[in-house]
């Protein structure tokens, strides 16, 4: 479903992808099934969003980034792909971003161009991310530190590595 008052300019969508109001999708971007991109979100051509991928409304996605299957990105998440530009004077290489599968990333989080948050790992609400986030790790604050380890379920394990949600321990 693409709401009537979007601009979605691809033909890359997949099957069962909703998205509303207020959106802008390039044409060159490529969005996978299943996924809902809420309100008032902006997505550049050199993009690629997997399948099951939520973007919540106010985020912008940029030249360069992958949200690979079932990222869920939170409300105003900022994605950035340069170091140094100035108005109208761009770099030539933009930074590539990849968040990795079933990561999440809390809303009003910022993400510095060229890093990679890796599978499942969790980025609390808030944060600004400066460097590469490993699998299954949480991170939060400004700048964003590694606070523990979340496990497949979401929630935070405890010291031994054990969820004591679901009992599953995380293997390292």
């Amino acid at each position: 479903m693409i709401h009537k008052l979007a601009d979605v300019q691809s033909s890359h969508i997949g099957t069962d992808t909703n998205i509303w109001q207020f959106c802008v999708v390039l044409k060159d971007a490529k969005i996978g099934s299943n996924c809902n991109i809420n309100a008032n979100v902006f997505i550049e051509n050199d993009v690629l969003i997997g399948n099951n991928v939520t973007v919540k409304s106010g985020v912008q996605v940029w030249d360069g980034v992958t949200l690979e299957d079932n990222v869920f990105i939170g409300p105003n998440v900022t994605f950035t792909n340069y170091f140094t530009t100035r108005s109208k004077q761009y770099e030539e290489n933009i930074l590539n971003t990849v968040v990795k599968k079933g990561a999440t990333i809390g809303a009003n989080s910022t993400l510095i161009g060229g890093i990679t948050i890796n599978e499942l790992a969790m980025i609390g609400a808030g944060s600004v991310v400066t460097k590469d986030i490993g699998t299954q790790e949480l991170w939060y604050g400004n700048p964003a530190t590694h606070k523990g380890y979340v496990c497949k379920c979401g929630k935070k394990c405890d010291e031994m590595l054990i969820c004591n949600v679901c009992d599953t321990e995380l293997v390292c």
